[in-house]
């Protein structure tokens, strides 16, 4: 039977099945059913012309300035196993791409190419594609794809969020390789994720430049849940592993939250409160002096003596 229809029937099978559910299945339903598209389809992912691919790029100027170093790393990592690269919009417009030279033609003739759009509504379900939708990493190997055209792909896409946690783009690695497995797919899916990870922090401290940042403890100890604090302790940004460590979300920050109360601090501890406030003022003036209390006083706006006496009244010594 041509693999074609052989593949075609498989999807049909699944996704008409009541038992059948996985993430792969839920997305070849969506292709069926939201996108109206036909496994049996041979065809390539939409295509750009070069001005609406400039367009895409100036909507997302900010996304690729801060992802071009991670695409170069992750390059040096994985592109000379056959692997190509594309960061994409959340869309699925393939942005930027990087790739061996010796493995242009191939990757171009399926369309892993700036201007192509993976989205699942241009070219069924895939890693970009899926990955946008579900808003999650995922990786989809050969036949997991939707039309039979895409199986000999194997790939794996980490979604990517700006500083208030909302999808802008993905990162992507794209294989033809036959030798590929589930346990290499899973060591590039890994670096992918990191790769992805480092982007958005560096779009979220790029947007709270002026601010502290503050690492939330979570269970899982993960160094992306960060809280953007102003000067007065106010959250003013949180990441999104900060927002699901914390509930909290852009009403709560708005509404105004100090990081103490959200930290869930002691509240009754002198560090919260005006006592606390001034010595801690106290503390930072005489650390800029090296201990030389005429200067803490000056900067402060005190005399001498009286900064003394708070020294004493603080158990400052």
């Amino acid at each position: 039977m041509n693999q074609h229809v052989t593949h075609a029937n498989q999807v049909y099978a699944s996704a008409q099945s009541a038992a059948a559910s996985s993430r792969i299945v839920a997305s070849w339903r969506r292709c069926m059913t939201m996108h109206r598209l036909s496994p049996e389809e041979k065809r390539l992912p939409i295509r750009l012309t070069e001005e609406e691919l400039r367009l895409a790029r100036e909507r997302s100027g900010k996304l690729v300035a801060h992802a071009t170093g991670e695409l170069d790393l992750l390059f040096q990592t994985v592109g000379r196993a056959g692997c190509c690269l594309l960061l994409t919009d959340r869309g699925g417009i393939a942005l930027e791409r990087r790739g061996v030279a010796g493995d242009d033609k191939d990757f171009h003739d399926i369309g892993l190419w700036t201007g192509s759009i993976w989205s699942e509504a241009s070219i069924g379900t895939n890693g970009i594609g899926t990955a946008i939708a579900d808003e999650r990493s995922v990786s989809i190997i050969r036949d997991q794809h939707f039309f039979a055209s895409t199986t000999n792909l194997s790939c794996t896409t980490a979604p990517i969020r700006d500083h208030r946690a909302q999808l802008v783009g993905a990162l992507d690695v794209s294989t033809c390789r036959d030798d590929i497995n589930e346990i290499t797919l899973s060591i590039i899916s890994q670096t992918v994720r990191e790769a992805a990870m480092r982007i958005e922090l560096q779009l979220f401290c790029s947007a709270f430049a002026a601010a502290r940042f503050v690492v939330v403890p979570t269970e899982s100890s993960a160094v992306s849940a960060l809280l953007a604090v102003d000067g007065n302790d106010m959250v003013i940004g949180a990441t999104r592993a900060a927002r699901l460590a914390l509930d909290i979300d852009d009403q709560r920050i708005a509404g105004g939250m100090p990081a103490s109360d959200l930290l869930e601090e002691d509240a009754n501890s002198e560090q919260n409160g005006l006592r606390g406030a001034e010595r801690a003022a106290l503390l930072r003036a005489l650390s800029r002096t090296n201990g030389n209390v005429s200067q803490a006083a000056i900067s402060l706006g005190m005399s001498r003596a009286t900064l003394h006496r708070k020294i004493k009244r603080l158990g400052l010594h």
